[in-house]
């Protein structure tokens, strides 16, 4: 009888011993550069310090962004690092930051990246309060956390391509699954090509495609030097800032993660931006190419054009896109949008 019990006495034995213990959290983080590159550094960093709040973090690095999403997607990891063009799937409103020209500031024609940046600090800030901590679940899933990844240039490999009606006809990276940057490219003539993130900087250095649009972080790992050649330029307007985020689902993590997450993420900002400009500053002088003015001022109402446009059609999420506006306000109340109705759903 003795004989016939003991399995299941030495059963309940280990699971009494195991009760209480928090088993680790997987986290899926998406570096383009692997293991040596600095999200998944940031992501190591993060993962120290929020042993503090109750998580033992264990990261997998994916240089495959699709992938590591997926593998999140399917439940084999618990939370997920990503670009927002990648996490909107699971929260719409705080992807809307990088919806096109979100964020983009420009004064009398000239663009004022100091004032676009304090939009998008603005806006981590205002996620990463406690009152908007509501807004961050959807379905089950829960944004805990976000950063920037610096502005979206257009890497050209003809000066020529010098505006928009230049690069009518000309072949345009779109990533395959942002339904809205094909249209977008569409809607100026240009030829939209599918890409991935695996894929768009070699098509761009084998003259595949003709335009690619990448942060500067993007420029040495790259080696974007190869796409540009002799002719090529940089274009110094921000399609959008863009920004990292950790999508996870709560019931997996401490209560009161979230927040906590958040908060961390936020003390971070100025040190990651640095790192942006850092990259912004890696770039040789003589690749950057500024639009005029009047460009400049016409970019900035054709982006919001195509922001609602976009909206309209399920891409953006209007939500997100209001609290947006409200913050390009607050930061430069004298731009022209600040007086229309437009975003105001």
């Amino acid at each position: 009888m003795r004989q016939m019990f003991q399995p299941v006495l030495v059963a309940a034995v280990l699971a009494l011993s195991g009760a209480g213990v928090q088993a680790k959290q997987k986290v899926c983080v998406f570096d383009i550069l692997g293991a040596n590159g600095d999200a998944f550094n940031t992501a190591k960093d993060y993962a120290l310090e929020m042993q503090r709040h109750g998580a033992d973090l264990e990261l997998k690095v994916y240089i495959d962004e699709r992938v590591a999403v997926e593998d999140y997607r399917t439940g084999q990891c618990d939370a997920v690092m990503a670009t927002a063009l990648r996490t909107r799937a699971f929260n719409p409103l705080t992807a809307a930051l990088d919806s096109v020209g979100a964020s983009t500031i420009v004064k009398d024609g000239r663009l004022d990246m100091a004032a676009s940046e304090e939009v998008v600090r603005r806006a981590i800030q205002t996620y990463a309060s406690p009152k908007a901590a509501h807004l961050m679940v959807q379905g089950g899933h829960e944004v805990g956390g976000i950063v920037p990844m610096g502005a979206a240039y257009a890497f050209v490999n003809d000066r020529a391509i010098s505006n928009l009606e230049a690069a009518s006809g000309k072949r345009v990276a779109a990533f395959d699954h942002d339904k809205a940057q094909a249209e977008l490219i569409s809607q100026v003539g240009a030829r939209p090509v599918a890409v991935d993130v695996t894929n768009f900087g070699t098509m761009f250095n084998n003259g595949n495609v003709d335009v690619i649009m990448a942060p500067s972080l993007a420029y040495k790992p790259l080696e974007l030097n190869k796409g540009l050649g002799t002719k090529g330029a940089v274009h110094r307007f921000p399609l959008t800032i863009l920004t990292y985020q950790m999508v996870f689902r709560p019931d997996r993590f401490p209560a009161g993660y979230g927040q906590k997450s958040r908060e961390v993420w936020l003390s971070r900002f100025d040190q990651v931006l640095q790192l942006t400009r850092q990259a912004d500053a890696a770039i040789p002088a003589a690749l950057w190419m500024d639009p005029s003015p009047a460009d400049a001022q016409r970019y900035v109402q054709l982006m919001r054009d195509g922001r609602i446009e976009m909206a309209n059609k399920g891409f953006y999420d209007k939500r997100g896109l209001k609290i947006l506006k409200r913050l390009r306000c607050d930061v430069y109340p004298g731009a022209a949008e600040c007086s229309l109705p437009t975003e105001n759903w």
